[in-house]
C-alpha cells in the first residue's frame, strides 16, 4: 500500500491542470495559501486536493486535508487514537459506501508515489519510487473525503479536520514487480478525472483499476523523499 507520495508542483501548474478538468463555467477557489513542495507527503500530512465546493455554493475548492479517512470501528477497539486509512480498496465495505456520493469525491494531486520494495533480497523498507516519466508531469490519485471528528495524535486532543485517503487496485506490471499486492487509482486524462468528480457512483468506481502496463517510470530508490 501507498503510504508516501510526493507533490511538488506549483499552485499555478496544479491549477492549469485543473481548468482542463472543469467546465468553464466552474469557479475554482483556492484556499491553501502558500504552499510549498512537498517531496515527501506521509500519513496525516495535511496536502493539496480539489474538491467540490460545500454547500449550494457550487464550484470547486483546492484546499489541505490530512491524509488518512476514518478507521473502522472495528479496528479501534482499545485503542485511543485513530491515526486514520490512507488507502481504499474494498468499496463494497458500508463504512466506505457512505463515502462514494460526488459530495464527498476529490482528486488529489501528486508528482510520485513509493511502495517497499517486496523483491528478493530488497532492503528493510526501501522505498521504490514511480511517477508518470522522468520529469514527474502532474496526475491525480481517485480520492474520498470527509470532514471527521476524532483523537488522530493524543497530543492533539479531539479535533474536527478535513480528511482524505485514495483507492487502490491491483498492481500494473512496474509496480507489481515490486510491489504485488496494490497500487494507488491515478487518473492521467481529463475526461477520467471529470468522471471520478461528477459521474454516479457505479460508473465512477469502474476507474478502480490499474494503469495500463508501460505507463508508469521506476524514478528512484531508497530516498524517503522525492524533491524531482
Amino acid at each position: 500500500m501507498c503510504n508516501l507520495y510526493s507533490q511538488t508542483r506549483s499552485q499555478d501548474a496544479m491549477r492549469q491542470v485543473f481548468e482542463s478538468v472543469l467546465d468553464r463555467e466552474d469557479p475554482l477557489l483556492d484556499e491553501t495559501g502558500n504552499l510549498p513542495p512537498q517531496p515527501g507527503i506521509w500519513p496525516d500530512t495535511a496536502a493539496p486536493i480539489l474538491r467540490h465546493a460545500p454547500g449550494t455554493e457550487g464550484g470547486w475548492r483546492l484546499s489541505r486535508a490530512r491524509w488518512g479517512m476514518p478507521t473502522p470501528p472495528a479496528y479501534l477497539k482499545g485503542r485511543r487514537t485513530d491515526p486514520g486509512v490512507t488507502n481504499i480498496r474494498n468499496v463494497a465495505s458500508p463504512h466506505w459506501r457512505r463515502w462514494l456520493g460526488v459530495e464527498h469525491r476529490c482528486l488529489v494531486p501528486f508528482t510520485s508515489f513509493s511502495e517497499l520494495d517486496q523483491r528478493p533480497g530488497a532492503p528493510r523498507n526501501h522505498p521504490v519510487w514511480f511517477a508518470l516519466g522522468p520529469d514527474r508531469p502532474l496526475a491525480f490519485f481517485a480520492g474520498i473525503r470527509t470532514e471527521w471528528t476524532s483523537v488522530r495524535k493524543l497530543k492533539e486532543g479531539e479535533v474536527t479536520a478535513d480528511l482524505f485517503a485514495f483507492l487502490t487496485c491491483p498492481p500494473n506490471a512496474e509496480v507489481g514487480a515490486v510491489h504485488p499486492k496494490a497500487m494507488p487509482v491515478i487518473l492521467t486524462r481529463p475526461e477520467q478525472c471529470r468522471l471520478w468528480l461528477t459521474a454516479p457512483a457505479e460508473q465512477a468506481l469502474r476507474l478502480q483499476q490499474p494503469l495500463p502496463d508501460g505507463t508508469l517510470t521506476l524514478v528512484q530508490e531508497g530516498m524517503r523523499e522525492d524533491p524531482a
